[in-house]
Parts: structure tokens; C-alpha cells; sequence
């Protein structure tokens, strides 16, 4: 699951712009505004949810859920080494 403000966060972190990710994702930029302007977790259907989350994994975003291990507990974003720089 991946929420409004991970998805803020995550495109603040790679300093894309909500087209940008539509492109980068493979989705609309309409269905990217939607997700954004949801309240909490994003809704969405499977195959576009799926787009978005693997999208944002290849370019180095990794979505910390509820209750994983975290230093404040909390969601989040975490930026990765970006492909190529391990």
C-alpha cells in the first residue's frame, strides 16, 4: 500500500513533477492527480497500483509501511542507491 504523501514525498525525492511520474509509471497524468488527492492510502486498481510502486522502486524510492522498522516508527520514504551506483 502506498499513501498520498508517500507519493508526494517520493517525487520530491527524485524532483519529478506529477506528469514526470506519469510517464516514468506508464499511467495517465489524470490517474496520477487522482491518487495524490486521495485521503491515506491510495486507491487505485491492482495493475495501476503496480505500475506506480515498481516505477518508483526502479528509479530508488523504497515505501516504508505502517509498523516496519523505522527510527521514528512511522510511513515514509526512503531514497536508495539509484540502479547502477551499487
Amino acid at each position: 500500500m502506498i499513501t498520498a504523501g508517500q507519493m508526494r514525498a517520493a517525487r520530491a525525492l527524485l524532483g519529478l513533477d506529477q506528469r514526470s511520474l506519469a510517464e516514468l509509471s506508464g499511467l495517465s497524468l489524470p490517474t496520477i492527480q487522482r491518487m495524490e488527492a486521495s485521503g491515506g492510502v491510495v486507491r487505485g486498481n491492482v495493475d495501476s497500483l503496480m505500475k506506480l510502486v515498481g516505477a518508483l522502486n526502479a528509479a530508488g524510492i523504497e515505501l516504508i509501511a505502517e509498523g516496519a522498522v523505522s527510527a521514528a516508527g512511522g510511513r515514509g520514504v526512503r531514497l536508495t542507491a539509484p540502479p547502477g551506483d551499487a
